[in-house]
């Protein structure tokens, strides 16, 4: 009995060491989801840092045959009349790996202008996704 206790408590202890030496699983696709929500949460609440924080340094747009930044987005947004928006997204695709991942999806945007002009737009789009230093962020948008 005494080698079944001293057997149960060894065993114990090596699960208890491999799992806690493990680390922590860095190619959920959740993280990448997670990062583009967040980059559309900020743009509809101008929040440029947000949006920042969230994509790589080199981070760029293909938008209608231009390529945006950063920068150009931000200045874009600052020269839109007071709005509202919301983003739905649907059918997303995801693959990830170790160091990069991709989203494919439906974006619904919904925004109002001056609180009285609606618009709507719906397209397909792809998102890129890079781990720089363990942290997924969003480097390119088409």
């Amino acid at each position: 009995m005494n080698h079944m206790k001293q057997l149960s408590i060894s065993l114990l202890t090596q699960i208890l060491l491999f799992s806690s030496c493990q680390e922590e699983k860095t190619d959920n696709p959740e993280q990448l989801k997670s990062v583009l929500i967040g980059y559309f949460n900020g743009i509809e609440t101008m929040d440029f840092k947000k949006m920042r924080d969230l994509t790589t340094d080199d981070f760029f747009i293909y938008e209608d045959g231009v390529v945006f930044n950063n920068d150009s987005i931000f200045k874009m947004m600052k020269s839109f009349p007071k709005y509202t928006a919301e983003y739905k997204f649907e059918n997303l695709r995801i693959n990830v790996d170790n160091n990069s991942g991709n989203i494919n999806y439906f974006n619904h945007a919904n925004f109002v202008f001056n609180d009285t002009t609606k618009v709507k737009f719906d397209w397909l789009e792809s998102a890129t996704f890079k781990k720089i230093d363990g942290k997924w962020t969003f480097y390119i948008q088409q």
